[in-house]
């Protein structure tokens, strides 16, 4: 099944108005991280994926400490969605499949960040 895959605690695909992304694929408004996974293992490898990078309370005080220059910030124990990002390029090189087609629309500059030199570094190298 062709879909979009939407990662975001709060927002909804027309929340975001800054990223282009595709608006007429069936879309999964997924929340954390482990439906994440459970949605990509149960439906297959999504088309594209929206990338949120904070995805608790814990992780906007981080973020917070982190934009204002805190060199050591603990996002706690909730996974970001740099951890679902890991999971998916994990699971493209497991099963020999390129990775999908993605934006990060995270309001997390750090994050955002962190989540596309991740995927593009493994794309690059592991050829996913």
């Amino acid at each position: 099944m062709s879909y979009l895959l939407f990662l975001d605690d709060v927002r909804h695909p027309d929340d975001v108005v800054w990223e282009k992304f595709p608006r007429d694929l069936v879309t999964f408004i997924i929340r954390d991280y482990d439906t994440f996974v459970q949605q990509v293992t149960i439906s297959g490898l999504p088309a594209f994926v929206c990338f949120d990078h904070d995805l608790s309370d814990e992780h906007y005080a981080a973020m917070l400490a982190e934009s204002e220059g805190k060199d050591s910030v603990d996002y706690g124990d909730e996974k970001t969605g740099l951890d679902a990002a890991k999971w998916l390029v994990e699971y493209c090189h497991q099963n020999g499949r390129k990775f999908p087609r993605y934006v990060v629309h995270s309001m997390n500059p750090a994050g955002k960040q962190r989540i596309a030199g991740y995927i593009e570094n493994a794309k690059q190298h592991l050829g996913i």
